[in-house]
């Protein structure tokens, strides 16, 4: 029985976050949903922004979780 395309989406969708994590890329949805919910009055980074300051906390040693 062939999946519906809905729950293709959300294979496909987890298989990406996965390998993403996998490479050390930082999930961006994760992080706008972290933010919404932990930090409503603190502005979200965009895409750019976020993944910069990954990059920059990962190869430069700094940075960490935010709580």
């Amino acid at each position: 029985m062939p999946f519906p395309r809905e729950e293709l989406r959300r294979l496909w969708l987890r298989t990406v976050q996965t390998a993403r994590l996998l490479i050390g890329v930082p999930d961006y949805d994760t992080y706008v949903e972290h933010m919404r919910t932990h930090h409503p009055a603190r502005p979200v980074m965009s895409y750019a922004e976020f993944f910069n300051e990954r990059m920059q906390a990962r190869y430069r040693g700094g940075g960490g979780r935010c709580c």
